[in-house]
C-alpha cells in the first residue's frame, strides 16, 4: 500500500528559484553581448538578448529547476 501526500505548487518558491538562475544567466549574456554591440542602441541589444534568454529559460533553466527542486516547489499541504 502506498501513501500519497497532498502537495501544492508554490509560485513564490518557483519564482525565487527561477530568479536565482536567471540573474547569473542574464549577467553572463550581457558580458558576452555588450562588447560585440558597443555602437548599438539599447533596444537593438535587447532584441538580441531577449530571444536568447527566453530560449535558455524554456529549454534549459526551467526544465532543470522543476525536477531538481520538486520537493521545495511542491510542499506538502498541512
Amino acid at each position: 500500500m502506498t501513501s500519497t501526500v497532498a502537495t501544492r505548487f508554490s509560485r513564490l518558491r518557483f519564482a525565487l528559484l527561477v530568479l536565482l538562475g536567471v540573474y547569473p544567466l542574464i549577467t553572463a549574456i550581457l558580458y558576452m553581448v555588450f562588447p560585440l554591440t558597443k555602437e548599438w542602441q539599447i533596444w537593438q541589444r535587447t532584441l538580441v538578448i531577449a530571444p536568447l534568454m527566453v530560449s535558455i529559460m524554456i529549454w534549459g533553466l526551467i526544465p532543470g529547476v522543476q525536477p531538481a527542486f520538486r520537493g521545495f516547489i511542491n510542499p506538502a499541504v498541512r
